[in-house]
């Protein structure tokens, strides 16, 4: 099978779960590679975020970015984005 024959195969819809459990080990990897080339964790960080923000922009808007964003203090403070003490 060619590679046209193969991208011509309509795949079925991946549930979002799965695509964001698949995007994260993306992103742990790259995040992995970016520090052992001696990238510091928190530039890493600040980069991720303005990524992340600039993408909501880009497809919801400002205003609803901007209303995520401001539910994020209270999902910090609930330990939503904490990892569990036996990982680190």
């Amino acid at each position: 099978m060619t590679t046209a024959e193969r991208s011509t195969h309509t795949r079925e819809p991946i549930p979002d779960h799965e695509q964001k459990r698949v995007a994260l080990g993306y992103l742990q990897e790259a995040w992995a590679e970016a520090r052992l080339d001696g990238i510091d964790g928190d530039c890493l960080a600040q980069s991720c975020l303005f990524a992340a923000f600039a993408e909501f922009v880009t497809t919801y808007g400002e205003e609803a970015a901007a209303k995520f964003a401001d539910g994020l203090g209270t999902r910090i403070r609930n330990g939503e984005f904490s990892l569990d003490q036996s990982r680190q």
